[in-house]
């Protein structure tokens, strides 16, 4: 067995922690400030002049549709609760560079926001001062805006505080933010108060709920839902909460629920509580981002002051909650290198990530105050989106992975259908955002590509060489276009080899192997470096071997904390097409099979392979022709489903060869019941679809039928009902029993067999297998395992006509 082991949980070895001293209260407060922010009172006008008084509606649909992305915040959340967010669980859970990517744009993202609350702070503060008659002029010398100049200011105030410690950032952060409740309840209660002085006026103003159709609640619903979104800034306190698995699930529900409440008791008092010569939401949309301002001054005592002086505090905790938020996800990827290390610098008393302030503060303060904000406020929406669209896709994958292995304090219901709703919802609103806000997507465009070029020049390197040091190399100096990879097995190196030889002489490739000197999360790796003369020892035997057959080979002796890692690591850096390993090793490793990013054969390996894979002719003494007897059965399973092309490739390389006798089997789901009904029964619309795609389905199966004739291939059909198809040991006992009908001595199939997976149905693949006492190849292409567990999905789902079938059937029109 391969010493690529999956990991008990995720590994992070040598890390700065910081000071877990936040309570739930302070957590709750810094998600309310991230979600009212300055929004409440500067976009709450327009929605209102977009929807009428269907924009409580909005808020509370808004609520909803992120309610599905928050549950999976709150579950890992709770069970990985480490500075960094969905940054982190991203890099646990998908493939590179997508942690790298969602890092760096979430740190924009953050940055941007707390710019602009910055910014929108100096704007109210310089609006009080001038209405008060205060401060007479805009600019100093004339030239520097005052309000520019206030946001550097109050930027570098909360540099200071948040340097000083979590603790004070927390205090100070529920100061402002019960400041601003009280504002905001004041005017709530105002508004209240003057609803029940008009008993039988007010409801006039709700007459109309869509003034504007389904058209303006949708536009509403664009316009304000990015304000729901601060759970992204409560988990980055993951690390600094007391209680994480209890209070961090909590903190999130519980802001939101609080809110939601207050956004619609803001707009239904704002529209409610006013009786002007219009209808009351036109004349708050008439004055836009003044508009709550202008309603309050008509049922509420100084209320424009106090709708001013709201808007300066609330902005004020938004600023300290971005600028938390900000420095942790600079200080989670300098911690795993993905930024420079300095970036996770704690200070020693304390004992806050102040580099990573410091930093995140300066590039806040320069874009605050030379940028133009507004051109680029609306890159940081389509960013959060896309960060959520990745937490929720990373939501399935780590589950999957590492199950109940981790520690979880709240565990999304419904699993997986939420994070895939999600998913749906947030890819919907961003392609709503390219349309109605396109300069927002070519910017977020523009920051990836940058990141991109960074993470390939600078960033990969470093990554690689802290978690999975190359400690030596050797091997040809000419390398090949294919490249395949051997982990190295120490109970039974050689195993694999000849498949590897196989494959690399009809590719024209190299095969690069392989070893892992694996050392204790706990360990130092440079530990690992006292065992590199024995694993390069290890070698020699498959040195020779790989010289006798005139191949291109290179050999790696890496040191890491995680095996895995270390072939992945591999994978990318090689730029490996396909890698060779034990299929045991490949089944119980989830983390391996979510994270791959190359096409994989999986063998069940047998000590007599050598006698199939042999080129060289075996010929008789009289003839000089190969003996029938002597010919090997080469029987492919075939599916027609995921890896349907792979697996026709993959047998080429294995069939080219005198003494295989080649026999495929293929699956045919043709609904015989279905069409019966169809000719004893009247034609309904549903019959008629059944029909239309039974005969869809014999098209394919006619054609695959063709290919394979002219191919010369003796193709043998199993007959499938849907019924013994559901039954998973039926299923497998039936194509065991046509497998073995042709004597196999190696079998070839897909990784998926309709709605079963070779290596996570465990039952399926024991019973079909395990029975056979041959070399068994399992084909897995390199596309990503989620978009075919969304495949698999939908094939249970539907019950009829699966999305695999649906591709084939469009290469087939294709073609």
């Amino acid at each position: 067995m391969s010493d690529i082991r999956e990991p008990e949980s995720p590994i992070h070895p040598h890390q700065h922690k910081l000071v877990r001293s936040l309570g739930l209260l302070d957590v709750v407060m810094i998600g309310i400030a991230g979600m009212i922010g300055g929004s409440i009172f500067v976009l709450t006008g327009p929605a209102i002049g977009l929807a009428g008084s269907s924009v409580i509606l909005a808020f509370i649909l808004n609520a909803i549709i992120t309610l599905f992305t928050a549950m999976g915040y709150a579950e890992l959340g709770s069970a990985m609760p480490e500075a960094g967010g969905g940054y982190l669980w991203v890099r646990e859970g998908l493939r590179r560079p997508n942690a790298f990517i969602s890092g760096w744009m979430a740190w924009l993202a953050h940055i941007i926001a707390g710019s602009l609350y910055a910014v929108g702070f100096g704007s109210f503060f310089i609006s009080l001062l001038q209405m008060t008659n205060i401060l007479p002029i805009e600019s100093l010398f004339g030239i520097i805006p005052l309000d520019k100049l206030t946001a550097v200011a109050v930027i570098a105030v909360f540099t200071v505080i948040n340097i000083k410690g979590a603790s004070e950032t927390g205090r100070v952060g529920t100061l402002i933010t019960v400041v601003q409740l009280v504002a905001i309840s004041s005017i709530i209660i105002a508004g209240l108060w003057a609803l029940s002085s008009h008993p039988n006026e007010w409801q006039y103003n709700f007459s109309d709920f869509l003034p504007m159709g389904f058209a303006g609640l949708v536009a509403a619903m664009g316009l304000t839902f990015i304000a729901f979104e601060g759970y992204e800034i409560i988990v980055q306190t993951g690390e600094e909460v007391k209680n994480p698995k209890r209070n961090i699930p909590r903190a999130i529900f519980i802001s939101l629920a609080l809110v939601v409440i207050i956004y619609c008791l803001i707009a239904f008092v704002s529209i409610g509580a006013i009786f002007p010569d219009m209808p009351s939401w036109q004349f708050i949309g008439l004055h836009g981002e003044l508009g709550i301002m202008k309603a309050t001054e008509l049922f509420m005592p100084y209320g424009a002051f106090i709708v001013l002086a709201g808007g300066l505090v609330s902005t004020l905790a938004a600023l300290n909650a971005t600028t938390f938020s900000s420095a942790r996800v600079a200080f989670a990827m300098g911690r795993h290198y993905n930024l420079p290390h300095k970036l996770s610098a704690i200070h020693p008393k304390f004992k806050t990530p102040y580099v990573s302030v410091i930093i995140s503060c300066i590039i806040m303060g320069t874009m605050a105050y030379a940028l133009p904000l507004e051109d680029i406020a609306h890159a940081s929406g389509v960013i959060f989106l896309l960060l959520f669209t990745q937490v929720n896709l990373a939501v399935i994958s780590i589950r999957r992975m590492y199950g109940e292995k981790l520690d979880y304090g709240y565990k999304t219901p419904f699993f997986p259908y939420v994070p895939l709703i999600g998913i749906v919802l947030m890819v919907s609103l961003a392609v709503y955002l390219l349309i109605t806000a396109p300069l927002s997507w070519a910017i977020t465009v523009l920051w990836v590509l940058v990141g991109f070029f960074i993470y390939r020049i600078f960033t990969f390197k470093t990554e690689i060489e802290h978690y999975s040091p190359t400690i030596t190399s050797e091997g040809n100096l000419v390398r090949k276009d294919f490249r395949i990879l051997l982990p190295y097995t120490p109970e039974n190196p050689d195993r694999l080899i000849q498949y590897a030889i196989k494959v690399a002489k009809e590719k024209d490739g190299e095969i690069n192997i392989l070893r892992t000197i694996r050392v204790p999360p706990q360990t130092p790796l440079s530990a690992g470096i006292a065992f590199t003369d024995s694993a390069r020892k290890t070698f020699d035997p498959l040195e020779d071997l790989l010289n006798k057959e005139n191949v291109i080979w290179h050999y790696f002796v890496r040191i890491s904390h995680d095996a895995t890692e270390a072939v992945l690591t591999t994978i990318s850096e090689q730029k490996i097409d396909l890698m060779i390993i034990d299929y045991e090793t490949m089944r119980s490793n989830k983390k391996l099979q979510t994270l791959l990013t190359c096409d994989v054969l999986a063998i069940i390996a047998h000590s007599e392979d050598y006698i199939i894979l042999e080129r060289q002719n075996q010929t008789d003494a009289i003839g000089g022709l190969t003996k029938e007897d002597d010919k090997r059965n080469m029987v492919v399973l075939y599916d027609d489903g995921d890896n349907s092309d792979e697996i026709l490739k993959v047998t080429t390389w294995f069939a080219n060869n005198e003494r295989v006798h080649l026999k495929v089997v293929a699956i045919n789901r043709r609904n015989v019941n279905n069409k019966r009904d169809i000719i004893n029964h009247k034609k309904t619309k549903d019959s008629i679809k059944d029909e239309n795609t039974d005969n869809k389905i014999a098209s394919i199966f006619n054609k695959r039928r063709e290919y394979f004739i002219q191919a010369g291939v003796e193709l043998n059909e199993i007959q499938v009902s849907e019924n013994v198809e559901k039954n998973g040991s039926q299923f497998a006992k039936l194509i065991l029993e046509s497998i073995m009908i042709h004597n196999p001595d190696i079998v070839i199939t897909e990784s998926t067999i309709g709605k079963y997976s070779i290596f996570t149905d465990s039952k399926f693949a024991h019973l079909l297998l395990y029975q056979l006492n041959c070399p068994v190849i399992v084909v897995r292409d390199s596309t990503m395992p989620l978009v075919s567990f969304v495949t698999h999905l939908m094939l249970k789902i539907t019950g009829k006509l699966g999305p695999a079938h649906l591709l084939s059937l469009m290469r087939h029109n294709v073609k």
